[in-house]
């Protein structure tokens, strides 16, 4: 039954280091129902949860149950490593919902981890460069972006940048918006306590992120062409 997000499962951990030592269909299946209710069903609520929230904060970002979580079955034909399941549980939510859009809200709850994020995530390598231009020829706005968001507390993240410019973009020698220019991502991460993952004020938590990271989306939409502008009304 779907419903507000009330918390993950107090098992939720537990059962995925347990899945972690067992890596196996047979006890996997043995346990599904444990999986069902302490991880998916609580990810479905937060992700239905968080849909009908950032709806109401206007971020244009939504998803469902069915469309916005990952599965935790690990894709094993091309990989060296075959265990057949991740240790985490992840979902995102996207402008349409489907997990095809840029501009999205990401979050994962795992072993190894637990964040949420708001991202440009490998963009197309035409938005890419978009992106980029803008960066070298509208620096202001760049500047803009990155003030609004340590006023909110956030920064881009250089996780996976080039070490070396660009093609074309040689020129740049401004050492802030140079590094910029390298990123082939742009997000920004709000990293997240595993022991807070219990409870219904996850939720809120993450649409306060959400809405702080608002800047990093606008900035990517008026470079898209997608940025709705806002009601003087």
């Amino acid at each position: 039954m779907s419903g507000a997000f009330a918390g993950f499962g107090r098992k939720a951990i537990p059962f995925l280091k347990a899945l972690d030592f067992h890596q196996s269909r047979e006890w996997f299946q043995e346990n599904r129902d444990l999986f069902e209710s302490e991880l998916r069903e609580p990810l479905g609520d937060l992700v239905e949860t968080l849909s009908e929230r950032f709806g109401a904060a206007g971020l244009g970002l939504r998803g469902d149950r069915k469309k916005s979580l990952f599965r935790i079955n690990r894709d094993v034909r091309f990989s060296k490593d075959k265990r057949p399941y991740t240790t985490h549980v992840s979902a995102i939510l996207s402008p349409d919902g489907t997990k095809m859009e840029q501009g999205v809200f990401f979050f994962y709850l795992g072993l190894d981890a637990c964040f949420a994020a708001v991202a440009w995530w490998q963009p197309e390598a035409a938005m890419l460069q978009a992106m980029r231009r803008t960066i070298e020829t509208k620096p202001g706005e760049f500047r803009k972006l990155v003030a609004a968001l340590k006023k909110n507390k956030l920064e881009l993240g250089t996780q996976g940048a080039m070490k070396r410019m660009p093609r074309g973009f040689e020129h740049v020698t401004d050492p802030e918006l140079s590094a910029a220019i390298r990123n082939r991502h742009f997000v920004v991460r709000r990293d997240i306590d595993p022991d807070s993952v219990h409870a219904p004020e996850l939720a809120e938590a993450l649409v306060d992120f959400a809405v702080r990271a608002r800047p990093l989306l606008d900035w990517g939409r008026a470079i898209q062409g997608t940025l709705v502008p806002v009601s003087q009304d």
